[in-house]
């Protein structure tokens, strides 16, 4: 919105400000950053009111001491939205095609979220796996066929890229473009949904793919940037920018809340809402092979959770006895588990331990986010 003001500057020539993307992104940011601190407070009184907090312990991480987090608000994942929807609509350009796709998969999956939080906390039970992906499927179907109806994206959409080489390698076709793009939409959403389980986890790690596809959306929206690194030049998508600037500036904002001990959850709400848009940035600017790099704490936490269910379910029928990889799953409660016996035999203090395995988780989410980055110059 603020992007037209750029038509008065011959009144104003300061205004010329806004036609530039950098600063829009900086504004963005700030702008959702101010937001989240200014909402959050708020929001988290409200969600207490109304009794939307943690109800019971999470059954997969029994033996540790997880009383404390019963009763913290969760839903955070609605400040995530909120701050991040108007800083976007603010300093975007609302009639730019990729904007308005990205920020739709972000509120819709937030929606889903929101629906699997709310029925879990008034009901017991959640979204089924079933209507969770028919849902994700339908949307993956919406969007698929906005972008085969362009001409210029209908060529890019089959195209299959892999990180380190500068031409595609594969013409998918209908089907298999259509079947690639469910499973990145499916598999990010789910894989940040995964690694929600620690206080500052999930959206400390997101800041970090956030920051790195910021840098490959301005790349891929900037034809001499683009042809020089020999990547796919995508007109139009360089706006996206504003938008990961927006959402990083609001991830900031709840993870002032959110860092340990947490005074609020982002739940299903934000986890899903993160993880598909950012599954559509990788999509729409095609570097979605490079988010199993970019991204590779949520790859290393979901294979964690495949791994331990098939060895179980492996073991359980072999044996009949079922046998577990780790001492739990996804990764980071291994880790809890075990640094916790080792503090408690150091006579350390336990409660430190969740802080240093969310430092270390973060320090990985940037060393594999720079590692993203960097393949842009070996090609």
């Amino acid at each position: 919105m603020l992007y037209y003001l750029t038509q008065l500057e011959g009144l104003f020539s300061p205004l010329r400000l806004f036609q530039y993307i950098s600063f829009r992104t900086l504004g963005a940011a700030a702008m959702a950053f101010i937001i989240s601190l200014i909402v959050a407070p708020g929001l988290i009184r409200r969600l207490r009111a109304v009794n939307f907090g943690e109800q019971v312990e999470d059954a997969r991480v029994e033996g540790l001491a997880k009383r404390q987090k019963v009763g913290t608000p969760t839903m955070g994942g609605l400040l995530i939205i909120v701050s991040t929807a108007i800083a976007t609509l603010l300093w975007a350009r609302s009639d730019n095609m990729y904007i308005l796709l990205t920020m739709s998969t972000f509120c819709l999956m937030g929606l889903i979220g929101f629906a699997d939080d709310y029925l879990k906390i008034k009901r017991k039970n959640g979204l089924s796996v079933k209507m969770k992906f028919a849902a994700q499927l339908v949307w993956a179907g919406i969007v698929f066929s906005v972008l085969w109806s362009i001409p210029d994206m209908q060529e890019r959409v089959r195209d299959l890229m892999v990180p380190f080489y500068k031409h595609p390698i594969l013409d998918l076709g209908l089907i298999g473009a259509f079947v690639f793009m469910v499973i990145v939409l499916v598999g990010a959403s789910n894989a940040v949904n995964l690694t929600d389980g620690l206080d500052g986890l999930a959206i400390g790690c997101s800041n970090s793919v956030v920051v790195a596809y910021l840098f490959l959306a301005y790349v891929a929206g900037h034809y001499n940037f683009a042809e020089y690194l020999q990547v796919p030049f995508v007109r139009g998508s360089g706006e996206l920018t504003v938008f990961c600037g927006a959402l990083l500036g609001s991830g900031l904002g709840f993870l002032w809340y959110n860092c340990h001990p947490a005074k609020i959850f982002m739940g299903d709400t934000g986890s899903l809402a993160i993880g598909g848009a950012i599954a559509m940035l990788a999509i729409l600017i095609k570097q979605e092979l490079l988010l199993i790099i970019v991204g590779g704490v949520f790859v290393i936490e979901a294979a964690s959770v495949v791994i331990q269910s098939s060895y179980y379910k492996y073991t359980r029928k072999r044996f009949g006895k079922g046998r577990r990889v780790f001492k739990c799953a996804p990764l980071h409660h291994h880790f809890e588990f075990v640094e916790k016996e080792r503090a408690l035999e150091e006579r350390r203090e336990p409660e430190l331990v969740e802080t240093v395995i969310v430092t270390r988780f973060w320090i990985l989410a940037i060393i594999f986010a720079l590692i993203g980055v960097a393949t842009l110059k070996i090609r």
